[in-house]
């Protein structure tokens, strides 16, 4: 039996939507669906009991943001895996079953599949561990695109798995749609509950590499609507990672350096937060003379190197805390 564990805070809709992809048409492998609602205070939970009475609903008492939330529906399971699916999802031609199928019968510790956008386009699905996590540093402007630029020159290998329609064994998979066999999870552990949101999955799948390989299906597809959620609770907009500049921007930089200090250790992570510094007055000053020597308002982008500067400096504030490594909740929102 598989348990899938979705959780829910104030996507009612999408929700509905999800469920009606998982259970038609009828399951044909033994399934059960827990739903973890993060203190949504709306109709969820009538709509979806109303809809889907088999589904199993969990109420947390606050929004415990998406590690804590899945750890509590984890718990609950009684499947010989678990599926993380995320609320803002649509299952096609029954992938979740294929999937099982063929992920119980391989050796792997935990697979994904080919997430699409909703135009159909692939979406970054399984990705690969870096040398100092360097691939954090590619959203900073200027610096990131002079990483790029020399990645391509050197030919280094792209940390992500844009699109494949084949099984291609990966190092972390993205948590829209993330199967892990209970059996690894007894051993490598649950969830890092220090996390709120973002690279959590990462975390977990740095440590149940350890145990044993983990891959994307590519030839089973999941639409993803990406940021749908999380768009909605942090007043943002856009889609992926590369958003520094407001409170979403500011909880993707923290998850993402406690990520970096709990799997590389301290020094990787002073290194990314002196880097995240300097980035800082180089947005400053390339923005300016960029735009002056194009004949544009040179001043135009340093609103948006002031929201980065103001991120910055709360990531200096939590600095302390994340290098002790004394358990904290690290919620920004």
């Amino acid at each position: 039996m598989i348990s899938i564990v979705i959780v829910n805070y104030k996507t009612p809709q999408l929700l509905d939507n999800c469920l009606k992809t998982v259970f038609e048409p009828t399951p044909q492998v033994d399934l059960e669906v827990i739903v973890v609602d993060n203190a949504s205070g709306d109709n969820s939970q009538a709509l979806i009991t109303r809809h889907y009475p088999a589904v199993k609903w969990i109420q947390m008492d606050y929004n415990a943001g998406f590690a804590r939330a899945n750890n509590e529906g984890i718990r609950h399971a009684k499947g010989d895996a678990v599926l993380l699916l995320n609320s803002d999802t649509l299952v096609e031609d029954r992938a979740i079953e294929k999937c099982y199928v063929q992920f119980m019968q391989s050796a792997y510790v935990a697979c994904g599949v080919q997430l699409l956008n909703e135009d159909r386009t692939p979406q970054i699905s399984g990705s690969y561990f870096t040398a100092g996590s360097l691939n954090n540093l590619l959203p900073l402007p200027y610096i990131g695109q002079f990483l790029k630029w020399l990645g391509n020159v050197m030919k280094v290998k792209k940390p992500h798995v844009p699109d494949t329609r084949e099984e291609t064994t990966v190092d972390w998979i993205n948590g829209a749609y993330l199967m892990v066999k209970q059996a690894a999870i007894d051993k490598a552990g649950l969830m890092d509950e220090d996390f709120f949101l973002y690279a959590e999955e990462v975390e977990w799948c740095s440590r149940l590499k350890r145990i044993g390989e983990m891959c994307i299906y590519g030839q089973f597809n999941v639409v993803h609507l990406q940021g749908a959620t999380a768009n909605e609770t942090f007043g943002s907009s856009g889609k992926g990672y590369y958003n520094l500049y407001d409170k979403k921007g500011l909880q993707i930089m923290l998850s993402n350096f406690l990520r970096i200090r709990k799997h590389l250790g301290t020094g990787w992570f002073l290194f990314h937060l002196i880097t995240y510094t300097i980035a800082v007055p180089v947005f400053f000053l390339c923005s300016f003379f960029e735009r002056l020597f194009t004949l544009r308002n040179p001043l135009a982008d340093w609103g948006r190197a002031s929201r980065l500067a103001g991120n910055v400096a709360t990531l200096w504030r939590f600095a302390p805390r994340i290098v002790s490594k004394k358990p904290y909740f690290y919620k920004v929102l």
